[in-house]
């Protein structure tokens, strides 16, 4: 049975927002460790990212390696795509959710982003008291070029599959990032 939600979009896009959805919920649970996170890891992880000790691969941004914790490099680029990938501004919670980090977390990461002059901090028309965050044209222009980096990837990964296949897996995959815990 197709998902209306998913069943107008490219197999690409379902499953880069599936990853992004998964990508950053260690474990499942917050505070809980992650595969990544017990005694002989010491923290670091190799990946698409980086190495987790703050090299990054070149076509990372220098922000995204900049001061802060090794893994802050993933979570930088994760805030740039989901405030690209959002119908709108976002709080600096619906960040952290959107990211899968915890709300003290999200607000470094967007300190850090305003401060490089990717971010922008307004006033929320709606409540004075609270304020939104969007992306400048610099971070716009970075996401988008990273959004368009991995779905080219996903494409060249998928060039396997059948038409069908892809679409199955694409609806798997989504079904599956739905239903792991937040």
């Amino acid at each position: 049975m197709a998902d209306p939600q998913n069943s107008d979009r490219r197999p690409e896009e379902v499953i880069a927002d599936a990853l992004g959805r998964l990508r950053g919920r260690r474990g499942g649970w917050r505070g809980m460790p992650g595969p990544h996170d017990g005694p002989h890891h010491h923290g670091h992880s190799d990946g698409p990212f980086g190495r987790g000790d703050g090299h990054l691969p070149p076509r990372m941004p220098p922000w995204a390696g900049g001061r802060g914790r090794p893994s802050d490099g993933p979570a930088k680029m994760r805030v740039l795509v989901a405030l690209a990938s959002a119908s709108g501004p976002l709080s600096v919670s619906e960040i952290g959710d959107a990211i899968g980090v915890d709300q003290p977390r999200a607000s470094r990461l967007v300190q850090q982003g305003v401060e490089h002059g990717l971010l922008r901090r307004e006033a929320d028309p709606d409540d004075a008291r609270r304020t939104r965050i969007v992306l400048t044209e610099s971070g716009s222009a970075i996401a988008n070029g990273f959004r368009g980096e991995r779905r080219e990837a996903i494409r060249t990964a998928l060039g396997g599959l059948t038409e069908t296949e892809q679409q199955e897996f694409a609806r798997l995959l989504a079904k599956f990032a739905d239903g792991w815990p937040q």
